[in-house]
């Protein structure tokens, strides 16, 4: 036979006695007469613990006055005359030192059951002698009676394999849910999963050495146990799946994630892209070439060169036919407009002044809406709808437990320091503990922890520090400030920290023991080492070692190469004095750590007001990049627009001051959409400051140009007045301009219906934005453009209008630019030559084509990080967070008010111990825990109805009364007055139901924890429950867990995702939908990243509002053509899908702020699509290819120095801003929206107009003849 023995100190876990033990796990066993070891208690030990007294004799019946107590706590043992080895004295201590492992364990009855029949049998039973072997002892002498006794100071207690591994299996996986850990954690002092039956047992027994020894003449104590599938009787039943793995079955195994999509072994989209664009160049170079054929033999002449005698004859001949309804309609319409801004224009030209100061009436009525104007910086109202379900569930759960804290955070580093490591006394192997973990860097680190509680701030002359702001959950009984840290595990204390207890030679227990019982154990008020400190918290709750440690590796946190400091402040939104002294102790905060310095320690930190302190500051420092931007494009307009013949009327042929005004009109447009707004209480944000500008300057830049340039190649008619040629002129463009403004504004009206606040903003301003801007240039810039014309006529300077030239002259002379010259004679004919027109439709049909391919490859999301500026204290922040922690954000499992607790169907359907339904809302949670890896649940949840049923149990000493008052008497208070909360009978250890749930529960919740009942839920769960209906019943309250780390935003996206459909599951199996409550999860940042999961719909809602809106606009306004109204559209559609091939190319993710952009780049592309488009249909040249190089000619120049070069000297500089948001989604996608909306509205376009444009309109083509007939125009009309 054989046994290993250990030895077991003085005090112990448990504290049975006094006396120190060898336990030895014995494999044999003899038979020994009954007879006791000991009996009575002697010698004290230390503090208040004795020794046991040696005793040889039989068993001695146990004094009646102790039945009570062993029927209560060894029932076992209660038979007969009830003869036993210990007196009443030792029962008591026994029942004082089981407090604590029957609040952890007796949610599993089975567990409890074996582990009191362990420490009742070594603490009375008759037949001690056969399995305890008393091994030293001491004299003593009774005080009272001078008796000579002996008392036990050491001894073994052999214990049966069978009963330790029983004892183990039935105990394994009792959870503890207050603290998210399983309850052997807090008594194995190690690892769960590294705690086996022998480890266990040793550490409740404090191992001395593994020796093997031959024992002889001993029986080991080898009871019959329960398993925890095994009921106890019949008032208790087994084990919940929750604490007993074998009673649910199999772990719960996540689903394989979705094969990728693949063809060939490739990815889907690429093959179907290439096949679809290898068949169509199969096809379309197939048809060009057929009809190159074709028409080769039937209409040589057309393709020969031809004069302009027999052009005008051969077209004459083939527009014979009547026109058509449609036709003749959109003619009188387009006439309508003609004759309509014909009339506008001649009379703003002749009156100039009554027209502009009208207009600058408008305008300040309309700017001084500005006096209104409200800002949003908060970020909540910014992305998230006040409809939307995340900010339903945020004001819901804020209602009722209060808004989620402040969080001010210090991520620790000490680079300079080597690790350290602990040789365990008396043996074991040696522990690395990492450099942040040495006793001197903890001293440092807690210097700091101590000057940033001392830091003062100032408010309205009150002095404010962290203790006024802080979170103290156990206030007013405990007003220490929740902070959590490695530190708090020794009390935040530099003497504690250097506790240890050793001799000249050996250090037995020191800080390196403590930390590592912390870890495993951060609830414990009893470290169970020789120190004895507790781990609790100094503000009452547990610091779980994965929030406060960062950069270790599985679960040894002893190898932790950073320490995370965490300092919740109390966030209070409706209380704006409260708020402003959190920010402003913030604020000192800031600076504070920022001005620190210590040369061993790294230090990375934010606030909660940072992110948005950065991006103010990031907003003012970008400042200066967007006004020098704006100045690159305003120097630009102004002096492309004039048209300069000689240096000697530089002054007189310039346009700067007109350029000048119309870059007024633009910014004046802007401001009266801001103060309209205003008016009506809209708030701005700062993406509209930031964005509409650019978008209103280029379609206002565009029109400006359009309509001076025009006046510039025009010629006036003999007899014409100047006010007669530019309204001639306006009725000519204004139709074009009206096109483009209107389908802007309507896309975007239309896309304020969006529900996204930052969308919807964005798209209200911008409309009436570019409504304004167009309003004006017809009226105010007209009437200045006739002015400036005067001027110019009368030789007087520009800008020095005083001042007047050497010479008059009676009209300006009509002129051509370079550029008007270049897209005329040689840029529009060589686009449009028949070799070159395929090359280019096939290039833009391969790029959109690879573009449909990787749309769905774009990455939804926002990375934080790219919103603060280059030089942000927040950016180290970031990135320390995401190498070190090993925690996710807290989340919260929210059961609205409805649900009756006090029924046993109400309690089994939420609760996770004995009895619960094994799919009730806590089974499900710790079932989502057990596969994180697919859930993102890291930690199975805090429950704090199976707390509240652990602490009730009238075999705890947790909840006890006053007598005489009814009224709630502590653990901790040593009174005789105080009895138990229900009596110790079959129907008191049931669990409580109807009034007399609602009647201890408030005292469970207001229970601080203590040595004698760790189980108080004040600190852990004094915000989770909350009562109406004057404290009579429970309305809503959630059950806490942590998401696993989460890096980026797919994982946050994916995160809430998967808590939601755990919510929902847990709706439907509690069938909860049609009892008109449900659970819904909470967490902080569920309120900003809920638009990720919509972005998808609502981006394709946006853009098609806005295609359908423009495909509308421009057929009505084009006169009813349809053909036309599709060619543009589907222009347009093709360069926001190359937007998307762009965003995968440069790395530009789908979120509200690049949404923004592809609204606004649908409106820019108006811009540049409908000017060529409608120039083509109302030209009279012979063919689509002479009409697309006509339309090119006159409209292509415009349109490219309008807003292809304002804008690129505009968006260049932006590449040079210290902001990574504005050099990725305003630099990128700026350019990229410019570059492609050139490229096909100047390129792509003619090309497709020459080859699939609308036919010619008959009735416009007769109509023009008309207004040309007796004039040069006449035959010009077909060049």
């Amino acid at each position: 036979m054989f046994s290993s023995c250990f030895w077991h100190d003085k005090k112990t876990l448990s504290d049975l006695s006094a006396s120190n033990l060898f336990l030895c796990l014995s494999l044999g066993f003899s038979v020994f007469s009954d007879s006791c070891v000991w009996y009575g208690e002697c010698g004290i030990a230390s503090g208040d613990k004795r020794y046991n007294c040696e005793y040889n004799g039989p068993a001695v019946p146990l004094p009646k006055d102790g039945y009570d107590l062993v029927q209560e706590l060894c029932p076992g043992l209660f038979f007969g005359n009830v003869s036993l080895c210990c007196d009443v004295h030792q029962l008591q201590t026994l029942k004082n030192n089981l407090e604590l492992p029957l609040q952890f364990l007796s949610r599993c009855p089975s567990c409890f059951y074996n582990l009191i029949n362990l420490f009742c049998e070594l603490t009375c039973s008759p037949h001690q002698s056969e399995f305890l072997n008393a091994t030293q002892t001491e004299p003593y002498i009774d005080p009272v009676t001078k008796q000579n006794k002996t008392s036990i100071t050491e001894l073994q207690y052999y214990i049966g394999e069978t009963f330790s591994n029983a004892m183990y299996n039935a105990c394994k996986d009792v959870e503890a849910p207050s603290s998210n850990v399983k309850a052997l954690g807090l008594l194995c002092g190690k690892d769960p999963k590294d705690c086996n039956a022998t480890n266990w047992i040793q550490y409740m027994f404090s191992k001395d050495n593994g020796q093997m020894s031959p024992i002889h003449g001993m029986t080991p104590m080898n009871n019959a146990t329960k398993g925890c599938n095994e009921s106890m009787d019949d008032a208790t039943g087994p084990c919940s799946c929750q604490d007993c793995s074998i009673v649910c079955g199999p772990k719960p195994e996540p689903p394989s994630p979705p094969a990728p999509w693949l063809l060939l072994g490739l990815d889907a989209m690429y093959v179907i892209m290439w096949i679809s664009y290898t068949g169509f160049l199969l096809v379309f170079f197939g048809v060009v070439f057929g009809v190159w054929c074709y028409r080769k033999r039937h209409f040589v002449s057309e393709y020969t060169p031809i004069d302009s005698n027999i052009a005008y004859s051969v077209h004459l001949r083939q527009d014979t036919g009547e026109a058509t309804w449609c036709e003749r309609f959109g003619e009188k319409f387009e006439n309508a407009l003609r004759v309509t801004f014909t009339s506008w224009g001649a009379f703003c030209v002749r009156n100039p002044r009554p027209v502009i100061l009208f207009s600058l009436v408008v305008v300040v009525m309309c700017c001084s809406g500005l006096m209104f104007m409200k800002l949003t910086t908060n970020p909540i109202d910014l992305w998230s709808a006040p409809s939307s379900q995340a900010r339903k569930e945020k004001e819901y759960f804020d209602a009722h437990f209060g808004p989620f804290f402040r969080v001010e955070q210090l991520i620790i580093q000490a680079p300079h320091t080597k690790p350290g490591i602990y040789s365990p006394y008396p043996s074991g192997d040696d522990v690395p503990f990492g450099p942040p973990l040495t006793k001197d860097i903890l001293h440092q680190v807690l210097d700091l922890q101590d000057a940033v509680e001392n830091i003062t701030a100032s408010y309205n002359n009150e002095t404010i520090m962290l203790k006024d702001v802080c979170l103290i959950p156990l206030s007013p009984y405990n007003n220490n400030c929740t902070i959590l840290s490695v530190l708090n595990y020794f009390q935040n204390s530099h003497s504690v920290l250097d506790h240890s207890i050793g001799d000249d030679f050996y250090v037995y227990a020191d800080y390196h023991s403590h930390f590592l019982y912390c870890v495993q154990a951060p609830a414990s008020l009893n470290d169970t080492t020789l120190l004895h400190d507790p781990c609790l918290g100094t503000f009452g709750g547990p610091v779980f070692p994965w929030l406060v440690m960062g950069g270790y590796d599985g679960d040894n946190y002893n190898n932790a190469t950073a320490l995370v400091i965490t300092f919740p402040v109390q966030n209070y939104y409706n209380d704006t004095e409260k708020l402003n002294k959190a920010l402003a102790w913030e604020e000192e905060f800031i600076k504070f750590v920022k001005n620190y310095s210590n040369p061993n320690l790294t230090i990375s930190f934010t606030t909660e007001r940072s992110i948005e302190d950065e991006i103010n500051r990031e907003s003012s420092s970008d400042a200066s990049t967007v006004a020098i931007s704006y100045v690159v494009m305003f120097l630009y307009i102004s002096l492309a627009l004039g048209h300069i013949r000689s240096a000697s009327r530089f002054l007189v042929d310039s346009k700067i001051s007109l350029g000048i005004a119309g870059i007024l009109i633009v910014l004046s447009s802007v401001a009266c959409s801001i103060g309209i707004f205003s008016y009506f209480g809209v708030s701005l944000t700062l993406i509209v400051i930031e964005v509409i500008p650019f978008l209103v300057l280029a379609v206002g830049v565009d029109n400006i140009f359009i309509i001076v340039q025009t006046y510039q190649r025009d010629e006036r008619l003999q007899g014409e007045t100047l006010d007669k040629q530019i309204g001639r002129i306006l009725g000519d463009v204004a139709p074009s301009m009206f096109l483009s403004s209107f389908s802007e504004t309507v896309a975007f009206f239309l896309g304020s219906l969006s529900t996204m606040p930052a969308v919807r903003t964005f798209s209200l301003f911008a409309a009436m934005a570019v409504f304004i801007d167009f309003l004006l240039q017809i009226t105010c810039f007209v009437s200045l453009l006739g002015l400036d014309i005067k001027r110019q006529e009368k030789n007087r300077y520009d800008i020095l209008c005083c001042v007047k030239g050497s010479e008059e002259i009676s009209n300006v002379p009509h002129s051509e630019s370079m550029l008007f010259l270049f897209f005329k004679n040689i840029y529009s004919p060589f686009l449009l030559k028949d070799w070159l027109r395929p090359i280019v439709i096939s290039i833009f049909v391969g790029v959109l084509s690879f573009s449909i391919a990787v749309m769905n490859k774009v990455e939804i999301g926002l990375d934080q990080r790219l919103s603060m500026p280059d030089d942000s204290y927040v950016l180290e922040y970031f990135n320390s967070l995401s190498r070190f922690v090993h925690s996710g954000p807290p989340v919260y499992f929210v059961l609205e008010e409805g649900h009756n607790y006090t029924t046993l169907d109400g309690q089994n359907m939420v609760c996770g111990g004995m009895g619960c339904n094994n799919n009730s809302l806590v089974q499900q949670l710790f079932d989502a825990a057990e596969i994180s890896s697919y859930t993102r649940v890291g930690y199975p949840p805090s429950s704090w109805l199976d707390d509240y049923f652990d602490w009730v149990k009238p075999q705890s000493s947790c909840c006890r009364v006053y007598n005489a008052t009814e009224q709630f008497c502590n653990a901790s208070v040593v009174d005789p007055s105080c009895v138990r909360c229900r009596p110790l009978t079959p129907e008191g250890k049931q669990r409580p139901q109807g009034e007399e749930f609602m009647r201890f529960l408030p005292m469970f919740l207001s229970d601080n924890p203590n040595p004698k009942c760790g189980k108080g839920g004040h600190a852990a769960y004094g915000s989770a429950v909350n009562f109406i209906n004057n404290n009579t019943e429970v309305g809503a309250t959630y059950f806490s867990s942590y998401h696993t780390v989460l890096k980026t935003s797919a994982d946050f996206i994916d995160a809430m995702k998967k808590a939601r459909m755990i919510a929902n599951n847990i709706t439907e199996s509690m069938s909860l939908k049609e009892k008109n409550y449900r659970v819904f999860p909470y967490s902080v940042f569920y309120v900003f990243y809920e638009q990720y999961m919509t972005i998808v719909g609502d981006t394709i809602f946006n853009l098609t509002v806005s295609l359908g809106s423009i495909f509308l606009v421009t057929m009505v306004l084009l006169g009813f053509e349809m053909w036309a109204a599709v060619v543009v559209s589907a222009t347009i559609a093709m360069i926001l899908v190359n937007m998307f091939g762009v965003m995968w190319l440069w790395g530009i993710s789908l979120n509200a702020v690049s949404l923004v952009n592809l609204v606004m780049s649908c409106g820019i592309s108006v811009e540049f699509c409908s000017h060529v488009v409608r120039a083509f249909t109302i030209s009279t040249k012979a063919n689509r290819t002479e009409r697309a190089q006509d339309a090119l000619s006159h409209m292509g120049s415009s349109v490219f120095s309008g807003i292809t070069l304002t804008k690129f000297g505009g968006i260049v500089v932006l590449a040079f801003s210290k902001s990574q948001i504005f050099q990725i989604f305003y630099f990128r996608m700026y350019l990229a929206m410019v570059l492609l909306g050139a490229t096909h509205g100047l390129i792509f376009l003619p090309v497709l107009l020459s080859y699939i444009g609308p036919s010619v309109n008959k009735a416009k083509v007769r109509a023009a003849q008309e207004r040309s007939k007796g004039t040069e125009r006449e035959k010009l009309l077909f060049f």
